[in-house]
């Protein structure tokens, strides 16, 4: 597929796109699937369900609330509209009735703490992130049974679909610009003489209204800050992290007030938006995938750091911003990785500091190759970076480590102005660097909390 808007940017709800969301698109898909009346020979019809967790998602599915995720998946509810009260009241009715009731199905076993297993053995071959569905009739014979993984960003495939070959660059999408690696974007913005949010712009106006999504996007983006900044109290799961980002952001507006800022400051403001979007998603707050739930504050951190504090910002400006960062996203998802399950955070915060690079870069007047460049200094220095959430929970280190990726973006979209583009390391070559380094890294650095920070917490 050509890189799009609808590749990166998605509305979800927290904590995690790999380990919440895709586990929940999956339960949805596998209730389309009995809904086509398909079944093994022999079986009536589904009667009961049940679900087992591989790799990542076994190991931190508690802490991702992968489980709460498949049951209500199973039971209908899909991220992009899902209502939290609605969805605590059907998990309630489960638990105490042991049935789910989905539309165009019968009455379906299910016990959402009893009929989701966790198994601790390797990986489905297919990805670090496997789950498996399974349908059974009255007699407990199988009805239908589907794998499948969740591949970074809300992005789920059958193991069919993994083996299938790519299909980028060839055109197919429709569009009238296709291109699958950034030297082939920057060849096209070349010959037409364009930026390279033109060529986004023409390529996204063959898949309907462009300004209307970005707008979308853009707001969603706006409104998980905000909720952020105004919401306080202890993140769940039992570390007792405490959401600082309200707090902060009082601090830097009263002293903005009495002039008393340091020069160091917009390094704060960075900090603390980034902050109050990844607080609202470990609090299971709805988001938007930047690329993924875990790196969802840094563009939108970026984003208001640009509306607010750059000098002659614009609507346009923002628009071209979102536009060129899907450009960047979905090249680094097709040819390396967006899932920290299979690269590390390297993927995740790597990306999307490199997106929030070439983004604002864009935003400011920067030429293909100056957007190229600080796409590539931004993820060039989160090489490495490994995925060691403790307890399983997007919150330690991930929020802050959304700030201060932010903070990364910034410094590469201005180290880049600085100059005309011309630099070493090729962003493509980058992307390989990192997907070579992420097939290398050790599996307990790969969002399992068996290793790195994630054992290393004090103990009391």
């Amino acid at each position: 597929m050509v890189p799009g808007l609808s590749d990166i940017f998605k509305p979800s709800v927290g904590p995690s796109s790999s380990h919440t969301m895709g586990p929940m698109v999956a339960a949805a898909r596998f209730l389309d699937l009995l809904r086509t009346g398909e079944r093994e020979p022999g079986a009536g019809p589904p009667a009961a369900l049940s679900a087992s967790l591989h790799g990542s998602l076994a190991w931190t599915g508690k802490g991702h609330a992968t489980d709460r995720a498949v049951a209500l998946g199973l039971m209908g509810f899909d991220p992009a509209t899902m209502d939290a009260d609605e969805a605590e009241a059907a998990l309630a009715a489960a638990r105490a009735e042991g049935v789910v009731h989905a539309g165009g199905l019968p009455e379906m076993r299910f016990d959402p703490d009893g009929d989701v297993a966790f198994d601790w053995g390797p990986p489905l071959p297919g990805h670090a992130n496997g789950l498996v569905l399974r349908a059974h009739d009255a007699n407990g014979h199988l009805v239908a049974e589907e794998t499948y993984y969740s591949v970074g960003g809300g992005f789920v495939a059958t193991a069919r679909e993994l083996d299938a070959p790519p299909s980028g660059g060839s055109g197919e999408d429709g569009v009238p610009h296709p291109f699958d690696s950034m030297a082939a974007l920057l060849d096209i913005a070349r010959a037409q003489g364009a930026s390279i949010a033109a060529v986004m712009r023409r390529n996204e106006a063959a898949r309907g209204d462009v300004d209307g999504r970005i707008d979308g996007i853009l707001a969603a983006m706006a409104d998980s800050v905000e909720r952020g900044l105004a919401s306080d109290g202890i993140l769940p799961g039992g570390l007792s992290v405490r959401r600082r980002a309200k707090a902060i952001h009082d601090k830097l507006v009263a002293e903005a007030g009495r002039n008393l800022a340091q020069p160091h400051v917009w390094g704060d403001w960075l900090i603390v938006y980034a902050m109050a979007v990844n607080e609202e998603n470990a609090a299971g707050g709805r988001i938007v995938t930047a690329p993924t739930n875990g790196a969802a504050g840094v563009v939108p951190s970026v984003l208001r750091y640009y509306r607010d504090h750059c000098i002659g910002a614009t609507e346009r400006g923002a628009r071209d911003f979102l536009l060129t960062a899907a450009a960047i996203g979905g090249i680094v998802k097709r040819n390396a990785s967006i899932s920290g399950a299979e690269v590390g955070c390297q993927g995740e915060v790597g990306t999307a500091a490199a997106m929030a690079a070439g983004g604002l870069c864009a935003a400011l007047g920067g030429t293909p190759e100056q957007v190229e460049n600080a796409a590539e200094i931004a993820l060039e220095h989160h090489l490495g970076m490994t995925c060691d959430p403790a307890a399983g929970l997007v919150q330690v280190p991930c929020i802050e480590r959304n700030g201060l990726g932010a903070i990364k973006a910034v410094s590469a979209a201005s180290l880049s102005l600085r100059g005309d583009g011309t630099h070493v390391m090729p962003l493509d070559n980058c992307i390989e660097a990192m997907r070579q380094t992420g097939r290398d890294m050790d599996e307990k650095y790969r969002e399992t909390s068996r290793g790195g920070l994630a054992v290393n917490l004090p103990q009391c």
